[in-house]
């Protein structure tokens, strides 16, 4: 046996980029299952919302009651945007660059153990953002500062930028059955 597979890899700790991804349910909740982990062991976790601002969901009202600060959710936009064939609003555009903005001073400020960007991949794949400048970004973020990623269709630049890539897929959702979204476990 050579050398080089006797080795033991040389394990370091610095701050990961992850990305939830996929067609299926749950990239945002498993985020949030990370938060949770990370404010269980005394991490700050900023989550922020693009696109995301008409409904209420359980996850603010838990964020806004309780851990003391430790965890802040903001919304950045309206709610759901016009795509495809309508012309994009302006101001979902102008939400969308505003709230990027933050998200860069959020990752740089050293407030934050870890910051979620929770559906920026939306607004990637929507063409609200551009996906190099979101790597130039996540590139020069502190180096023990985790980033973790959602959204749909990940482009390939963030996917070979990131530590970890999961991709969600359907298998079956209640929803084909005529089943409703449930308060409390989807929204």
């Amino acid at each position: 046996m050579s050398d080089a597979m006797n080795e033991v890899p040389v394990l370091q700790r610095r701050g990961l980029v992850m990305i939830n991804t996929g067609p299926g349910k749950g990239k945002t909740t498993a985020a949030l299952g990370v938060a949770m982990r990370a404010l269980g062991s005394g991490m700050r976790v900023l989550v922020m919302q693009f696109l995301k601002g008409s409904w209420h969901y359980g996850e603010l009202d838990a964020a806004t009651e309780n851990f003391d600060g430790a965890l802040v959710i903001k919304q950045l936009g309206r709610g759901f945007v016009k795509v495809g064939g309508a012309e994009m609003d302006p101001e979902d555009l102008r939400l969308v660059h505003e709230g990027w903005q933050q998200c860069v001073d959020a990752m740089q400020n050293g407030d934050w153990d870890v910051v979620v960007l929770d559906e920026i991949l939306y607004a990637i794949g929507y063409g609200m953002l551009d996906a190099e400048a979101v790597a130039a970004a996540v590139r020069e973020k502190p180096e023990m500062l985790h980033v973790i990623l959602t959204g749909r269709n990940a482009p390939a630049v963030l996917v070979e930028l990131a530590d970890t890539v999961t991709e969600m897929r359907e298998v079956k959702h209640a929803y084909t059955k005529g089943i409703l979204a449930q308060r409390g476990i989807e929204f």
